[in-house]
């Protein structure tokens, strides 16, 4: 398994109170980054992340709020700035998934989802860059979805497959903004995770993606040596290439 030092380093995982967030959390603490571990309403849970993350040796706070919000997102900076200083390393991982047909979705259900896992990682990534960019250095990772890539499409997932193909769009785009700024921005998009409640006949390779499968790429991508790996979208998928959705 890579093997970053991120020691000195601080890492804001966005919706990291459980599920895969948390893992990509504590999988950043074991490797020395101070962590601060966002939630939206799960107070106590994020608290107990922080407290996890502590066993690692290193520093942990919990900050709540709303990611679509651009004046909750300046608090959530703020607050951790305060704490542990500038966000080095920043996980783009919270999201909403509303499944439903197009004929059926509502607008709440459709800007909800789009809100959520597009415009989040906009606020964010823009409230992030600053500092990164005075500091010479950062690591921006958005968590897409392994369809987007590949251009497939589900009618009952409108919102949802819209949003991941935004988000790998706006990698793309600011990873080259960002090209000489000492700044890498790249993707991840698995298929089904550990955490999934339904496991897919065409999983590949018989199984789920584990969390330690997704920390490959995501350590990868957080590694001094990966400087000149930006703009990317790494796959965690087992090779999925389904005939249909």
């Amino acid at each position: 398994m890579i093997q970053p030092d991120l020691s000195g380093r601080t890492a804001l995982v966005t919706g990291s109170a459980s599920g895969i967030g948390r893992s990509f959390l504590l999988a950043l603490a074991e490797r020395g980054a101070d962590v601060a571990v966002h939630y939206n309403t799960s107070d106590e849970a994020a608290r107990e992340v922080a407290a996890t993350a502590r066993e690692s040796g290193v520093a942990a706070t919990a900050v709540g709020g709303d990611v679509t919000d651009p004046d909750a997102v300046d608090e959530v900076f703020s607050a951790v700035e305060a704490d542990l200083g500038s966000v080095d390393v920043l996980v783009n991982n919270v999201g909403r998934f509303a499944p439903s047909h197009w004929a059926d979705i509502d607008w709440e259900a459709w800007n909800g989802v789009l809100e959520t896992n597009f415009n989040g990682t906009v606020l964010c990534s823009k409230r992030a860059l600053g500092p990164m960019r005075e500091a010479g250095w950062g690591r921006i990772v958005n968590v897409g979805y392994a369809s987007a890539e590949k251009g497939l499409v589900s009618p009952k997932n409108f919102p949802y497959f819209v949003a991941k193909a935004g988000v790998l769009m706006f990698t793309r785009m600011l990873a080259a903004d960002t090209q000489d700024d000492g700044v890498t921005v790249n993707a991840l998009s698995p298929y089904v995770v550990e955490n999934s409640d339904e496991f897919p006949e065409d999983a590949p390779r018989g199984r789920w993606a584990t969390y330690a499968d997704l920390h490959q790429a995501l350590l990868f991508f957080c590694d001094e040596g990966s400087e000149y790996v930006s703009g990317e979208n790494v796959e965690v998928d087992g090779g999925w290439l389904p005939e249909s959705v």
